[in-house]
């Protein structure tokens, strides 16, 4: 269900869906997931034939680990460079705090894509739960035109031909709402 994040009803809308009263939030059955690395947990136990997770332990591992920080971290790359997908060429002033941010995810999409560019186009070789944590921030990095080295570019090539992704993408260009705090940088 779509919910418009301007419109008058939005909280009232969201937490008809949602007890927390954010978004995302997965309704299977009776129960409801309402936070992001929740669901892809309760998706990876409940449908254990999509491997969403890395098979050897030490690779899950790392990818849990990078999961929760593209989670909970990089709090200068979302208040500085917010969610716009249908948005392009888009620049915002630079921070000590953004560049660090920014770093740190090259860092981890070079690191990861160097261990496992044998494998397949994605962190660990073949898509997971990572990846799927990684593709908002692959977003961004296309809105504001973020600099990136020949690995770290492939990857995000890689997160934009797959189809949801693109699927979003054409679902944002058709959206009518303007979220005046994701318009940065115009």
């Amino acid at each position: 269900v779509r919910v418009a994040f301007g419109s008058r009803d939005f909280a009232e809308r969201v937490r008809a869906y949602s007890p927390a009263g954010k978004v995302p939030a997965l309704r299977h059955g009776a129960l409801t997931v309402w936070d992001s690395l929740a669901i892809c947990e309760y998706l990876a136990e409940t449908f254990p034939e999509i491997r969403a997770w890395p098979r050897a332990a030490g690779e899950r591992a790392l990818a849990r680990s990078i999961s929760a920080e593209m989670h909970s971290g990089f709090p200068a790359l979302r208040a500085q460079m917010p969610m716009n997908v249908r948005a392009s060429g888009r620049r915002v002033p630079s921070t000590p705090e953004l560049e660090r941010d920014l770093a740190r995810v090259r860092e981890i999409w070079s690191d990861c894509r160097a261990r496992s560019a044998s494998r397949g186009p994605f962190l660990f070789g073949d898509f997971s739960i990572a990846d799927a944590v990684c593709a908002p921030v692959a977003f961004r990095f296309a809105t504001y035109g973020v600099a990136l080295g020949p690995a770290e570019a492939a990857y995000v090539e890689s997160l934009r031909r797959l189809p949801a992704m693109a699927e979003w993408a054409a679902a944002s260009a058709a959206e009518i709402e303007v979220e005046e705090s994701s318009e940065k940088g115009r």
